[in-house]
């Protein structure tokens, strides 16, 4: 289903979404946002598990040579490790280290506690439309994935359907 939208619209939402991720991240001590986007974007990917270089390149739309490259960084502050996956020592995975992990689970922790003091700024029946409202958007989101001029299809995407508030 597409409705018609206004640029104007899209701006302000948009507009919306980037003053809410500023808000959220402000004062907020976790070293995992001083890491450049693409590199904190890649041990997000990793925080679920051993994931292979292509993969993560495709899901993140971006080249081989861009992903090792973001490998190399993080191997060298020692976020990750590149490892052989199974006895194919053709594909190289990535793994976030002990560190990185560590890293990752502060920045998980940090993310929540932040959230729960906003949530708490706002009444029960709010914090449950809130939710339901993010949640039609990833919906809208992985529906409308490929119709705005970019054909990167690939992602990942988990249902917040069932969280309850």
């Amino acid at each position: 289903m597409s409705h018609a939208v206004s640029q104007e619209q899209a701006r302000t939402v948009a507009g919306l979404f980037r003053a809410l991720l500023r808000e959220l991240t402000i004062g907020l001590h976790d070293p995992a946002v001083e890491l450049p986007l693409a590199q904190l974007r890649v041990c997000n990917l990793l925080h679920d598990g051993l994931r292979p270089m292509s993969s993560l390149g495709r899901e993140l739309g971006v080249s081989l040579s861009a992903i090792t490259q973001i490998a190399d960084r993080l191997e060298r502050a020692g976020l990750v490790n590149r490892v052989a996956r199974g006895n194919d020592r053709r594909v190289r995975c990535l793994q976030l280290t002990n560190r990185g992990e560590k890293m990752m689970c502060r920045h998980d922790e940090a993310r929540i506690r932040r959230m729960a003091a906003v949530l708490g700024h706002l009444t029960p029946k709010a914090r449950k439309e809130t939710a339901a409202t993010l949640d039609m958007l990833i919906r809208a989101s992985v529906a409308a994935r490929g119709q705005d001029g970019d054909d990167k299809k690939d992602g990942f995407h988990s249902s917040t359907s069932e969280v309850l508030l």
